[in-house]
């Protein structure tokens, strides 16, 4: 699919995965990215520890799920659902 319309668009929700509000963000060119892997999909010691304090205070297990994540993939698949709709429509 080319470009969509626009440039950049974000929704925040809150990611049941590491258990804090995210913002997910998906370009014009359909690249997406997330705050939530910036902060603990990093595979560094101080997001080993945020994880681990986190999970061990809900007493579950944490785990972010990087780029792959469902949450991720469902908004971009939204976008690319709408902006087709648009593009058939002939709406600009």
């Amino acid at each position: 699919m080319e470009n969509a319309s626009w440039q950049v668009t974000a929704i925040t929700i809150d990611c049941d995965g590491v258990a804090d509000e995210v913002t997910i963000m998906v370009n014009g060119d359909w690249t997406t990215s997330c705050t939530g892997y910036h902060r603990y999909g990093q595979s560094s010691r101080e997001s080993r520890k945020l994880l681990g304090e986190r999970s061990k205070k809900l007493k579950r297990p944490l785990e972010c799920q990087g780029p792959d994540c469902l949450r991720v993939l469902e908004y971009h698949d939204k976008l690319v659902r709408e902006e087709a709709a648009r593009l058939l429509s002939g709406s600009d």
